[in-house]
């Protein structure tokens, strides 16, 4: 479990879509909007989660043009939110952080992780490495253990860093100095998403 937790934080403070879109929207939005896209993502990692120890996450990247066409749209979808944040670097913007609700916010993060093959891959592929073995209603009950553990730490880690994008707001103020590093966050994410189609590739 120990090895687990440690290699969870290692995954999450890498750079990914969670960090760039989190980070962007605090800074455009503050911390509230931050932290209802923080509930989105936590849903979003438990969903992928259930349907990979269910198997039906298994299914699909066992069927190559299901498993294909996650990884485009995951990758497509990267690159929207890319742009969104580009063209929304100052405030006069006036794209989807500007306009949705709550419920909006919380729909979105969801989506960046239903969509994010890398979460599929995590769950059926790393997070079975380390569950020990024993029998069947054994093995399922820690691996359902170890699924909430990383969601439990991934939601810890995307709340802080929600946390330091709102001080770090109020450090920028609104200037120019905002508008660079979400210009930044938008280049980051393009190269995540890049990153990601060749990375889960079959």
């Amino acid at each position: 479990m120990v090895a687990f937790l440690i290699a969870c934080i290692i995954v999450e403070i890498t750079p990914g879509p969670n960090m760039a879109t989190l980070a962007a929207l605090t800074l455009a939005r503050g911390l509230r909007p931050g932290l209802f896209a923080v509930a989105g993502v936590a849903l979003g990692l438990a969903t992928m989660g259930v349907l990979a120890i269910l198997g039906l996450a298994a299914i699909v990247t066992e069927v190559p043009a299901l498993y294909g066409a996650l990884r485009w749209t995951g990758f497509l979808y990267l690159l929207w939110l890319a742009w969104e944040i580009w063209r929304q670097r100052d405030e006069s913007g006036d794209g989807l952080d500007a306009q949705a609700g709550p419920g909006g916010l919380f729909w979105r993060g969801f989506l960046t992780n239903v969509l994010n093959p890398k979460a599929a891959v995590f769950f059926i592929t790393v997070l079975p490495t380390f569950v020990p073995e024993g029998g069947a209603a054994e093995v399922r009950a820690t691996t359902w253990v170890y699924a909430a553990a990383y969601v439990g730490i991934a939601t810890i880690i995307h709340t802080a860093i929600v946390l330091a994008a709102a001080r770090l707001q109020g450090f920028l103020g609104r200037s120019t100095g905002i508008a660079r590093f979400r210009a930044f966050l938008a280049a980051l994410l393009v190269g995540v998403a890049g990153w990601l189609l060749w990375a889960t590739r079959l």
